[in-house]
């Protein structure tokens, strides 16, 4: 069920829910484009008008990071469950290795995507890869990768680009690429291939995730979770506290 989070729409799924719908869109050649929420990315789509389509006009919008959940939840929304994308990534490789579906990689260095798709390998033997390409490429020579990437036909694509360069690049060649199920994966292929761990389940769980980030790459992640962080936390405040003036409102007006 799609609903709406601080003027953002996001999908009220499970991650088996969310597989299904992949699956679905794989076995039908059906295009769906998934997008992994959290806290940074609904910060930043105030900040990026291209980041905000991209967004909106996905098929799917995950809830990926607690910060997600417990604001839904703080504001009445009925969230099942986080939907992170690593977890989504890595069980849909699994069904992909059952089913016979072909997915490709898209992004990340050279020496992490080797590694994340010989872990892939290694990790669920039935896979078998469209092909792969890493996220160092121009402008002009984009339509040929695009070219390369329709010809070997595959059922899903990963796409491991920062943002906005992916969202650009998905605006310009989505319908061209023809693929059953795309999905942005983040860092993902860089958890993967082993050059960055997860948080420990319990750090997980306890939402605190972005701090083991922060503790692995404190130059590049400290500042990042500190601004986006401070700012969701004004957004939630405002919008818990404008809600809860209409309900008295609406109490004193009855």
């Amino acid at each position: 069920m799609r609903t709406e989070f601080l003027g953002t729409p996001i999908d009220l799924l499970t991650l088996e829910q969310t597989v299904v719908r992949a699956v679905d869109a794989m076995l039908m050649r059906k295009p769906t484009h998934h997008v992994a929420l959290n806290v940074a990315k609904l910060v930043n789509m105030r900040r990026n008008d291209e980041l905000a389509c991209d967004v909106k006009e996905s098929h799917i919008v995950g809830i990926d990071g607690m910060g997600i959940v417990w604001g839904a939840r703080a504001l009445g929304i009925d969230v099942p469950e986080r939907v992170s994308g690593v977890d989504l990534m890595e069980r849909l490789l699994e069904v992909c290795s059952h089913l016979d579906f072909r997915p490709y990689f898209l992004g990340a260095t050279q020496d992490v995507l080797e590694r994340a798709t010989i872990k892939a390998l290694d990790r669920w033997p039935g896979l078998t890869f469209a092909g792969c390409r890493n996220g160092y490429f121009s402008t002009d020579e984009e339509a040929q990768i695009v070219e390369e990437i329709r010809a070997a036909k595959p059922d899903c694509l990963f796409i491991a680009m920062p943002t906005p360069r992916k969202e650009r690049f998905l605006r310009k060649h989505r319908e061209a690429l023809n693929i059953p199920f795309i999905m942005g994966v983040g860092g993902s292929l860089d958890v993967l291939a082993g050059h960055v761990n997860r948080a420990p389940p319990r750090m997980q769980r306890a939402g605190l995730e972005w701090l083991y980030r922060v503790y692995q790459e404190p130059r590049r992640m400290w500042w990042r979770y500190a601004n986006t962080n401070a700012v969701y936390a004004g957004l939630l405040a405002r919008e818990w506290l404008t809600k809860r003036i209409r309900q008295v409102r609406t109490v004193n007006a009855d």
